[in-house]
């Protein structure tokens, strides 16, 4: 029996991921929500956890691990009957972590906290459209890594799966994603809603963060 936790909360794109990966391999854990409005996340308990103070973070068996990719590459190497979700092939493995290094460089730094971030930390709510923008750039590139393949990374499903639909499902509180522009985009995200996890594990979590999104009245600007 392992004694796994997640530390986090669901409208985190990355927390979903990971939960994600926990609810494919059926492994037992405990979700600690995480309040950042009560500095939670920088308290002495859970700097000791996590110096890097960020959600998610993972505690197994003692062990602490954070930033979603590792944490998901860890538990699939870890628990995982076979390699399929993170392939043991140098050249399927290197896809893989491609996809993975684009979710996380541009699909999250630069498309969703570009505009997330001075929206929580300073109340920005005017979007300037350039930012928009580079969301429909990310769903171009999206759809060419599917031109010829089920799922982002091949025709198997893997952790770069996880990771993406995570955060792709988010950027669409700022920008549609058109099925006529992007037709193996939104076949793909119908693909992973399939899966008998989807909702517990992300679709839930990304209505709550539209939700807190709407919230604060966005506003689009030249």
């Amino acid at each position: 029996m392992t004694n796994i936790i997640l530390y986090g909360s669901d409208p985190s794109p990355p927390v979903r991921a990971c939960l994600l990966a926990l609810r494919a391999l059926n492994l037992p854990f405990e979700l600690k929500a995480v309040d950042f409005n009560a500095k939670e996340h920088i308290s002495d308990e859970y700097l000791k956890k996590n110096p890097q103070h960020t959600v998610p973070t993972l505690e197994d068996d003692g062990n602490f691990i954070w930033d979603s990719h590792a944490i998901i590459a860890y538990l699939v190497s870890k628990y995982s009957k076979d390699d399929t979700l993170y392939p043991k092939d140098f050249l399927k493995r290197a896809v893989v972590n491609q996809r993975l290094f684009f979710e996380s460089g541009v699909m999250f730094q630069g498309g969703l906290r570009n505009i997330t971030g001075p929206l929580w930390y300073r109340n920005e709510t005017k979007v300037p459209r350039a930012k928009i923008d580079t969301l429909h750039e990310i769903y171009e590139f999206l759809e060419v890594f599917l031109k010829d393949t089920q799922y982002m990374a091949g025709n198997d499903l893997t952790i770069a799966d996880f990771s993406i639909v995570a955060t792709v499902t988010s950027l669409a509180a700022f920008a549609n994603i058109d099925n006529s522009k992007y037709p193996k985009l939104t076949a793909w995200i119908k693909r992973m809603e399939y899966l008998p996890y989807y909702e517990e594990a992300n679709g839930s979590g990304v209505k709550n963060l539209i939700k807190l999104i709407k919230s604060f009245n966005i506003t689009i600007v030249p």
